[in-house]
C-alpha cells in the first residue's frame, strides 16, 4: 500500500521525543563514516544535518589527511582518522576503536563524499556486524556493497547483499541504474516499481530520490513524496538529506519514518530557502539550518 507523505501523515506519525530530563545520550548517538581528502565537505554537511535533526552525540570517522580540520570544523564531534588507499578510500583495519563506536551508536551513516568504491565496499562489509544492532544508512559510495559489480573480496556474494538487519539505501535514479544494471530512463518512468524491486532484492528500505521520491521497504510498504524545488539539485544536498535521516534514526525513529520525515524536512527547508534567496542559488550548507524551526513548527501543529 502506498501513502503520500503529507503534513497530515507526519502529524499522525510523530517522531520520538526524548524525556525532558534526558541527557545527550538519550537523544541518540550518531556515527558518520564519510568524506575523503578530495571531498571533506561532505562529512561536514552530513554531520551538521544530523545534529540539526536533534541527535545528541556525534562521532565521525574520515580520512587521516583531513581529520584534524574536520575536528576543528565540527567541534561537537569525536573524530577518528582512518588510513587511506592510493585512490582516496578509507580503510577500517587496525582501528578497533571504530568498531567500538559503531557498536555504541544509535544510528550509523556510511558513504557521503567517500572515494574508491572497492575500498568502500570492503569497509561496509567489515563493519556490518558492528552495525547490526542499530539503523544503518548507506549513501553514495557506501551503497557499493549491493552493486552487481561489488568488489568486496573473494568471500563476498555475487550481486551484493541481502541485509539481515535494518538498512536504508538512498539512491537517485542514476545510482540505482549503476547498482542494478537497470535502465536509468526505465527507473525514472516507473520509480515505484524500481524502489519496490530494489527493496525486495536487498531486503532493505530504499529511498529512491527524485522530484518524486519513493520509499519502499521489504514488507511491501511504500511512501511517496512530491515536492521541493530545483534549488535542492545542488552539490551536497544529498549529503544533508542523509545526515538528517541518520539524526532522526538516532533519536529512535524506524528507518522508514526517518526517511519519510527526512525527505519532507529536506524539501520544506528548500522551500523556506527559496522564499529567502530565490528558487536557485542557496547552498547545501544552508539547508540544515532550517530544520530545527521546521521540527518545532511541525510539533506545534
Amino acid at each position: 500500500m502506498s501513502q503520500d507523505i503529507t503534513a497530515r501523515l507526519l502529524r499522525d506519525w510523530p517522531l520520538p521525543v526524548p524525556d525532558a530530563d534526558g541527557d545527550k545520550n538519550a537523544r541518540g548517538y550518531v556515527m558518520i563514516i564519510a568524506g575523503s581528502r578530495e571531498m571533506p565537505g561532505a562529512v561536514l554537511l552530513a554531520a551538521t544535518a544530523a545534529l540539526r535533526a536533534g541527535a545528541g552525540k556525534l562521532a565521525i570517522a574520515t580520512a587521516d589527511s583531513v581529520a584534524p580540520q574536520v575536528g576543528v570544523a565540527v567541534p561537537e564531534a569525536r573524530v577518528i582518522g582512518l588510513q587511506e588507499t592510493a585512490e582516496g578510500g578509507l580503510i577500517a583495519d587496525q582501528r578497533p576503536d571504530l568498531q567500538a563506536v559503531c557498536r555504541q551508536a544509535s544510528a550509523v551513516l556510511i558513504g557521503p563524499g567517500m572515494q574508491d568504491e572497492a575500498a568502500c565496499c570492503r569497509l561496509v562489509r567489515a563493519l556490518l556486524p558492528d552495525c547490526s544492532h542499530a539503523p544503518l544508512v548507506l549513501d553514495a559510495a557506501g551503497m557499493s556493497i549491493v552493486s552487481r559489480d561489488a568488489n568486496c573480496g573473494p568471500e563476498a556474494p555475487v550481486g551484493g547483499f541481502r541485509f539481515a538487519s535494518p538498512v536504508l539505501l538512498t539512491p537517485h535514479a542514476g545510482e540505482l541504474a549503476s547498482l542494478t544494471g537497470a535502465d536509468k530512463d526505465d527507473i525514472r518512468a516507473q520509480p515505484d516499481a524500481a524502489a519496490r524491486l530494489a527493496a525486495q532484492r536487498w531486503h532493505a528500505t530504499v529511498a529512491l530520490k527524485g522530484a518524486l521520491t519513493v520509499i519502499a521497504n521489504a514488507d511491501n510498504e511504500e511512501w511517496r513524496h512530491l515536492g521541493g524545488n530545483t534549488g535542492l539539485a545542488i552539490s551536497g544536498s544529498g549529503d544533508v538529506l542523509a545526515g538528517i535521516i541518520a539524526g532522526l534514526a538516532a533519536r529512535g525513529a524506524p528507518l522508514e519514518q526517518a526517511a519519510a520525515w527526512g525527505v519532507a524536512l529536506h524539501a520544506m527547508a528548500g522551500e523556506q530557502l527559496a522564499l529567502k534567496h530565490g528558487p536557485q542559488g542557496y547552498l547545501a550548507r544552508e539547508i540544515s539550518t532550517e530544520v530545527p524551526a521546521l521540527l518545532r513548527a511541525m510539533a506545534a501543529d
